[in-house]
């Protein structure tokens, strides 16, 4: 008779044991499932909040003019006593053309400057883009390799830092500027970073 339990248990063992594999699958699926889709991608924290803004010097975007001169390239010293809002963006991007005539109406408030650091674009694609939506930018730098982007922290483009009087980030937005959160998020973080260093 105890061999015919022990029979009996060993297949109802081997299903149990076969199903295992699923089950964690299952199991990990739903947990990726739930972290992927709780939250905000611009909320993605950043290591560099608080600390100064990367010294990169970039070159500017050559033949991109503004009054007959030249558009001078990044300078980091250019953040020193000015709240700047750095934006990180090509014209190969989408959601860049959707953000530029935001950035166009943020670039006429003269309590800070906008400065660009233009990704991994071709000159001529760069300057077409400005021409078409305007350029908002008191300095663009030129970011070829995509090393000032890795210093910088960018997970990719658009992304917009908001760099307070003292050299420091303060603020970054993942994604692009939207209507949405041009005033209740960025012109928010634009106005703490002027009255922190006022």
């Amino acid at each position: 008779m105890t061999e015919q339990v022990t029979s009996e248990a060993t297949p109802q063992r081997r299903s149990w044991l076969m199903a295992l594999p699923l089950i964690v699958f299952l199991a990990l699926a739903a947990l990726f499932w739930l972290r992927l889709g709780d939250g905000d991608p611009s909320r993605i924290p950043s290591a560099l909040i608080g600390r100064p803004a990367p010294q990169t010097l970039l070159p500017p975007l050559q033949g991109l003019t503004n009054d007959g001169a030249q558009v001078p390239g990044l300078d980091p010293a250019a953040f020193k006593g000015k709240v700047s809002v750095v934006n990180v963006w090509a014209s190969w991007c989408v959601p860049c053309h959707d953000e530029a005539p935001l950035l166009t109406e943020l670039a006429k408030d003269s309590r800070f400057q906008v400065i660009g650091i233009n990704y991994k674009d071709a000159p001529d694609n760069a300057r077409r883009f400005l021409g078409r939506y305007g350029n908002p930018f008191a300095a663009v730098g030129v970011d070829a390799n995509g090393r000032a982007a890795i210093e910088w922290g960018v997970y990719g483009v658009p992304e917009t830092f908001i760099v307070s009087r003292d050299g420091k980030i303060a603020y970054k937005l993942v994604g692009p500027i939207t209507p949405d959160n041009v005033t209740s998020v960025l012109l928010a973080e634009i106005d703490k970073a002027l009255k922190a260093g006022s």
